[in-house]
């Protein structure tokens, strides 16, 4: 009869008591960086999705604890070694040069280092979606954003002038530019909204995930559709602020983009997801019964 070895697993208490240096120092890393991105990245409408995937990223994370205590080994040390080699130093030049993608990043590099030094690989890669989940929370470079809204910005301000005119209102636009009545609106500054692609990418990852993750046919499909999902909710936001202009002025228009644009846009797009949604329980159905079949 064949003698089955089991894995020594790693105690949890003990494992903590004698790598307390290497958690500390983890923590002296992570929480300047979490005070600098509070008060960065996260305090702009970019970022605003970072505490919300930090906490839910750690959720998903914790929520396995049972699975994870069941296959947690001891990592490759060589390994190890290697992401903290790479990480450390990076992380000290983002951090003394103000780049805090870099910073963030390597961070995660860091923690991600540490994370398999205590449960190896086998469970670092079941834990690959909260992993690519907390990747959101590095924040993405302003000149990669304008390089990708620029676009977007053209297509947002057309459609928007096109609908409007249609329903009779005196508008035109030139490039980025509309005109509406007496007033000059600039879609690059009052589109802001489209810097929050990246937070809305987030959060339909996360819904995507939780509510459809076992369907991955359906996942990757809806997941396709988040980023017209952003730029219809952005499309809603900029015909708003065009109408507010048109029927209040542009004191009012500038109280409603500083004040609740951003939870206009984040409102709309979350409904828009859920509608998606709702229309698409067909094709939903249809692409999860080659998984029930094969069961």
């Amino acid at each position: 009869m064949a003698t089955i070895v089991s894995q020594p697993r790693v105690a949890w208490r003990q494992v903590t008591l004698h790598h307390w240096p290497l958690i500390l120092g983890v923590l002296a890393m992570a929480v300047p960086t979490l005070v600098s991105l509070a008060r960065g990245p996260w305090s702009l409408e970019s970022g605003v999705h970072g505490p919300i995937v930090l906490a839910t990223g750690l959720w998903l994370i914790f929520r396995r604890l049972p699975e994870i205590r069941e296959q947690m080994v001891p990592g490759n040390v060589l390994l190890t070694a290697l992401g903290l080699a790479i990480g450390v130093p990076l992380y000290i030049f983002g951090r003394a040069f103000d780049f805090v993608s870099i910073e963030v990043a390597a961070l995660l590099l860091v923690m991600l280092s540490v994370g398999h030094a205590y449960v190896g690989a086998r469970v670092i890669l079941s834990l690959w979606f909260p992993i690519f989940y907390l990747g959101f929370m590095i924040p993405v470079p302003g000149w990669v954003l304008d390089a990708v809204t620029q676009p977007l910005k053209l297509l947002v301000s057309e459609v928007v002038t096109q609908v409007l005119a249609y329903f009779g209102y005196p508008i035109g636009r030139v490039g980025v530019t509309i005109y509406v009545a007496n007033y000059q609106l600039l879609v690059e500054d009052a589109c802001a909204g489209l810097n929050s692609l990246v937070s809305l990418s987030a959060i339909g990852l996360f819904y995507v995930y939780m509510l459809r993750g076992s369907n991955w046919r359906y996942s990757i499909l809806l997941l396709m559709l988040v980023v017209p999902i952003a730029i219809a909710a952005n499309m809603v936001r900029v015909a708003a602020l065009v109408l507010i202009t048109f029927h209040f002025g542009d004191a009012a228009a500038q109280g409603y983009l500083h004040n609740f644009a951003g939870m206009v846009t984040f409102t709309t797009a979350l409904l828009f997801i859920f509608l998606v949604d709702k229309i698409l329980s067909p094709v939903r159905n249809w692409l999860a019964q080659p998984a029930e079949a094969g069961a």
